[in-house]
């Protein structure tokens, strides 16, 4: 009899002007003990009634996770794992559940995770697959149920999955790689998988992120975007060489998503210090310089960002890269580039950046006799004042380490007649204008150079910069003025 009333209010509450009365009569408190029978016909429709009845109503769903719904949901998964009717309608109570944060902390308490698992690799088709993704993902928002997915194997699951469907151009299966890879980057956001997980478990994962990536090569793959504690630990995992595997791979077949992609997450992984000594000691500055063949601009462009960022405050990677005359080259080939993706403007940026981080007078022959100088001398004039300062302060260095071998260079682009200009222009901005005057300063060390700068009248603007409304300008005008007159 009960089993026939339970299936009675499941098809009542089908109807949507049915569920306020059935609310009003309080049948979902009255059915919710029938969820404790041992008998499947009564779970399958006593689930279904309070399903329909509670969809979409948050205080009922939550007057549901108050009363220890989730305990017997958990119970039925556990106990009835093969019963496909069954399962169907838990899955369908626990997705509606699982946005709820009251019930992902009841759930936290409970193995639902080893079941989860167990049901993700035992699915057979789309729906099932889609309904337990979902809930995953749901669960996947909580840190101790993070932790837990991982120690029940799920990492293991989405690498048979990626592995399985990759490569299907089914639109059915490419829902269901986006929404394996979304769950890999959920897994791998965040500090517990880092500090509660062991070695050996995030191993798969990042095992399943590598799979990630060969199968959704268009993704830019957020979760190498992480803060800097996480990026180390992906880099000592052992990531960078997946990556540079791949990025390998794919630059002979010529994909330039994936080869987007792969630069984009090794320039992010470079931004930590440490991670910039161990990744140039392990050759990536070298591995990924193959590229450079490349005439594919989103290629060039990224590649140019993650040489940079590993060059960024490394003297070491600095030197490596300016004494590479195939880099210095195409590099030089780039700045001269008249192309919409900014690919010029970053060849700049690279060249400045070697030589700002360089110490070595080899690195500065190198650049002279690839022809670079003159590009950066242009840089100094660039629309954008972050890009005019790294080029003043690399020719200031440059200037200090082997101004001999610059100085022809300085001449037939007209260096101080440029650094005139920016001095004398109002809507030049102080930084530059400080900048400016620093490098002036460094070239009145050669005869020649000090000859133009008196000739182009430079001292009386100098003059006038004594009064700038900034300090450090005042201050920097003042000392290269006692240069220029032999004061000091």
């Amino acid at each position: 009899c009960a089993v026939k009333a339970a299936q009675v209010l499941s098809e009542i509450a089908k109807n949507e002007e049915m569920k306020k009365p059935c609310i009003e009569a309080d049948l979902v408190l009255t059915l919710i003990p029938l969820l404790e029978s041992t008998d499947q016909e009564m779970l399958l429709h006593a689930g279904r009634a309070i399903g329909r009845i509670c969809y979409d109503n948050r205080d009922l769903q939550e007057e549901l996770v108050k009363v220890g719904v989730i305990t017997s949901l958990v119970r039925i998964l556990t106990d009835y794992a093969e019963s496909e009717p069954l399962v169907h309608v838990d899955l369908l109570a626990l997705c509606n559940l699982a946005d709820l944060d009251t019930a992902k902390e009841a759930l936290s308490k409970t193995k639902v995770a080893e079941q989860l698992v167990k049901q993700l690799r035992r699915a057979e088709n789309h729906e099932r697959l889609e309904i337990v993704f979902e809930v995953l993902q749901a669960l996947a928002e909580n840190d101790a149920l993070k932790v837990q997915l991982v120690e029940a194997g799920v990492q293991e699951v989405l690498s048979e999955i990626l592995l399985r469907l990759q490569g299907s151009s089914q639109a059915e299966d490419t829902c269901i790689v986006k929404a394996a890879s979304d769950l890999i980057v959920s897994l791998l956001l965040g500090e517990p998988i880092w500090s509660s997980v062991t070695i050996k478990a995030r191993q798969p994962l990042m095992g399943s992120a590598y799979l990630h990536f060969t199968t959704r090569g268009k993704s830019a793959l957020p979760f190498f975007g992480l803060k800097d504690g996480n990026c180390v630990r992906m880099v000592q995992l052992g990531v960078i060489h997946q990556l540079l595997d791949l990025l390998e791979k794919h630059a002979e077949s010529g994909d330039v998503s994936v080869q987007h992609a792969a630069l984009s997450a090794l320039r992010n992984l470079a931004i930590p210090v440490v991670n910039k000594v161990q990744m140039l000691e392990e050759g990536v500055a070298e591995r990924i310089q193959a590229l450079l063949r490349s005439e594919m601009p989103p290629v060039q462009f990224k590649l140019l960002g993650t040489l940079r960022m590993l060059a960024d405050g490394q003297a070491d990677a600095a030197e490596i890269l300016g004494q590479d005359p195939m880099l210095l080259n195409r590099l030089v080939q780039w700045c001269n580039a008249n192309d919409p993706t900014g690919v010029r403007g970053e060849a700049n940026r690279l060249l400045a950046s070697i030589l700002r981080h360089n110490r070595s007078q080899e690195v500065v022959k190198a650049i002279q006799e690839a022809q670079g100088v003159k590009h950066l001398v242009s840089m100094t004039t660039s629309e954008h004042a972050a890009m005019q300062n790294e080029a003043l302060n690399a020719l200031a260095i440059a200037s200090t380490i082997d101004l001999g071998t610059l100085e022809e260079s300085f001449k037939e682009s007209q260096l101080v007649q440029s650094l005139h200009k920016l001095l004398q222009d109002d809507n030049t901005s102080p930084e530059v204008k400080y900048n400016s005057i620093g490098l002036l300063c460094s070239l009145l060390n050669s005869g020649d150079l000090r000859q133009e700068i008196e000739e182009d009248k430079i001292k009386e603007t100098l003059e006038q910069l004594c009064s700038h409304s900034n300090a450090n300008v005042v201050k920097e005008a003042v000392t290269t003025l006692q240069v220029l007159r032999g004061e000091t």
